[in-house]
C-alpha cells in the first residue's frame, strides 16, 4: 500500500525562521494516529529542534524530498528551492497581493505546484484552524511589559528569544513590579488570548471596561477592549458586530477616551484597512494623551496604530516616536516620547513552544482531511493554485501573478 509521504522542508527564507510545522514528538504522534502516512525531515542546521532530536525518535532525515507527496514548511519557499509538480503547505503571504511575493506565485503556477496556504485553512464558519497567533500574543505582551519596564527603569527582563522555552521566560515574570498603571488589550482572538495569559500569570488583574475608564486603582490592571468598545457608527445607536465587519468605512473611532487613561497599549486586534485608525498623530500631541508605550503585536505598518512606521527586529525590538516632531528616534531617548515595539515575527522568539502548538493544530484539524476525502472542503478552500492555474476563489490574483512574468519578459526584451 502506498503511504502518503510528507516531507518537512528546511526553511530557506532569509531572515531565518527556526520554527517547524511538526516537532519530533508530533511526527511520532501523527504517524501513530494516521498509519497510512509517513514523515521524513530534511536536515537543517537552523531549526529549533536539531536533526539529532528527530533521529532519536527514528524520524528519517532525507535531503532529497522529490519522492514526497506533500511538502510542509512554515514561511515562503525560495523560488529556486520549489520542486515542480508537488503539493506544498506554507504561509505564502500572497492573498493580499503582497508585492514581494508576486514572483513566488508566478513560479508556483509555472512549476505546476499545488499551493495550500495555512492562513486559509478554516472551518465552514470561517475560523482558522492552524495559526501561531497565541504565541504572537504571549511574546508580544511579554515584550510590551519588558519595554515598559525598561523605559521607566523599573526592571530588566531577559528577552524572550534568549529563553530556551516558555518556562524559562515565565521565571522572569517574578521580576515584574509595576506601579498602578492601566494596560489596554485590543482584540478578541487568539492573539489577545495569548496576551491575557501573560498578564494573568504576572498577577495583573483584569477589570471591566467601565471600571477601567472611570475608577482609580492602587495596583496595575488591564482591560480587554473589543471593537464595539472603541468604534461607533454615528447613524446607528446599537452596536452590531457583523455590520462593523461588513461596513467598517461607516464607523468612527472613539478610542480617544482610552488614550486619556491608558499607560501601556497591547494592540492585538485584527485591523481592516477600511476601518478607522485607533487614534491620529495629532491625538498624540494632546496634553491628555497618556499612552507612552505601545506593543503593536499585530504590527500593521501604517495601520491601526499610526506610530507604527516600520516593523522592528527581534534583536532591536523598539524605537521611539516623538509626538512633537512626528519623527522616529532611538528607543528610550526621551521620557515624553512614545516607545513602540513592533516585531513582526514574534512567535519566532519562542520557536519550540510555538512549533508544538502548531503541530497540535495540524494533527487535530488538517491531517484528518487527507484521509476523509476533504470532508467540508477545507483543503479545497485553502488551495490557491493547482495544475498550473489559480483556483476560482483566488482568480483575483491573476494580474498580480502576471505582473512578475511581465517584468521578467520586459527584462529579457531589453
Amino acid at each position: 500500500m502506498h503511504k502518503l509521504k510528507i516531507g518537512i522542508i528546511k526553511e530557506g527564507k532569509i531572515p531565518v525562521d527556526k520554527r517547524v510545522p511538526l516537532t519530533p514528538k508530533k511526527c511520532v504522534e501523527a504517524m501513530q494516529e494516521f498509519p497510512e502516512m509517513e514523515i521524513v525531515v530534511q536536515p537543517s542546521d537552523i531549526r529549533c529542534f536539531t536533526d539529532a532530536e528527530y533521529q532519536e525518535l527514528n524520524i528519517p532525515l532525507q535531503q532529497d524530498l522529490s519522492d514526497c507527496d506533500v511538502l510542509m514548511g512554515v514561511k515562503e519557499v525560495p523560488v529556486d528551492q520549489l520542486i515542480p509538480d508537488k503539493t506544498y503547505f506554507f504561509f505564502s503571504h500572497t492573498i493580499k497581493k503582497q508585492p514581494h511575493n508576486a514572483k513566488l506565485l508566478r513560479a508556483i503556477l509555472d512549476k505546476n505546484i499545488t499551493l495550500i496556504d495555512y492562513e486559509l485553512l478554516k472551518t465552514p464558519e470561517g475560523q482558522r484552524v492552524v495559526a501561531f497567533g497565541r504565541y504572537a500574543g504571549i511574546v508580544g505582551a511579554y515584550n510590551g511589559i519588558l519595554t515598559y519596564g525598561k523605559k521607566h527603569g523599573l526592571f530588566d527582563l531577559k528577552p524572550a528569544y534568549l529563553c530556551h522555552e516558555m518556562e524559562d521566560m515565565q521565571e522572569e515574570y517574578f521580576k515584574v513590579k509595576l506601579p498602578p498603571i492601566k494596560i489596554a488589550i485590543t482584540g478578541g482572538g487568539r492573539v489577545a488570548g495569548g496576551a491575557m495569559e501573560v498578564l494573568d500569570k504576572m498577577g495583573i488583574r483584569k477589570v471591566s471596561v467601565f471600571d477601567y475608564l472611570y475608577k482609580q486603582f492602587t495596583e496595575p490592571v488591564y482591560a480587554q477592549l473589543h471593537s464595539g468598545d472603541y468604534n461607533v457608527r454615528p447613524d446607528v445607536e446599537v452596536w452590531d458586530s457583523p455590520d462593523f465587519y461588513a461596513n467598517p468605512l461607516l464607523y468612527k473611532s472613539t478610542f480617544r477616551k482610552f488614550t486619556r487613561v491608558t499607560d501601556l497599549l497591547l494592540a492585538c486586534a485584527y485591523w481592516d484597512p477600511r476601518a478607522p485608525k485607533l487614534f491620529t498623530e495629532e491625538d498624540t500631541r494632546q496634553p491628555d494623551f497618556k499612552i507612552d508605550t505601545i506593543a503593536d503585536i499585530t504590527c500593521d505598518v501604517d495601520g491601526s496604530i499610526p506610530t507604527t512606521r516600520h516593523a522592528t527586529t527581534i534583536i532591536e525590538p523598539a524605537y521611539d516616536y516623538n509626538p512633537a516632531t512626528g519623527e522616529l528616534e532611538p528607543p528610550y531617548s526621551k521620557p515624553e516620547n512614545i516607545t513602540v515595539m513592533a516585531v513582526d515575527n514574534l512567535p519566532c522568539e519562542l520557536p519550540r513552544n510555538a512549533s508544538r502548538d502548531f503541530g497540535r493544530h495540524l494533527i487535530d484539524n488538517v491531517f484528518p482531511q487527507f484521509f476523509n476525502g476533504d470532508e467540508g472542503d477545507m483543503l479545497q478552500r485553502a488551495t490557491i493554485a493547482k495544475g498550473g492555474k489559480l483556483t476560482d476563489l483566488y482568480s483575483y490574483l491573476q494580474d498580480y501573478a502576471d505582473s512578475a512574468a511581465t517584468n521578467k519578459e520586459k527584462r529579457q526584451a531589453v
